[in-house]
């Protein structure tokens, strides 16, 4: 199971920076998950104003960010 990552910072103070991620509800290939992602990245960026996403990226949801 694949989840995107999106790399979000703030607009008022681009130094602060966050991580969050989506997990995938259906199991898709890398590539499928990065073509398929944009909407994904839109609502998450619609539901947090405030943020502006800097770089999004798939991995395996089991994967924790270091």
């Amino acid at each position: 199971m694949l989840a995107i990552v999106i790399s979000a910072c703030l607009i008022t103070d681009p130094s602060v920076c966050k991580t969050d991620a989506i997990p995938m509800l259906v199991d898709v290939a890398p590539a499928k998950c990065m073509m398929g992602a944009a909407p994904f990245v839109a609502r998450w960026g619609a539901e947090h104003p405030g943020w502006r996403v800097v770089r999004w990226r798939c991995r395996p949801a089991s994967e924790k960010d270091a």
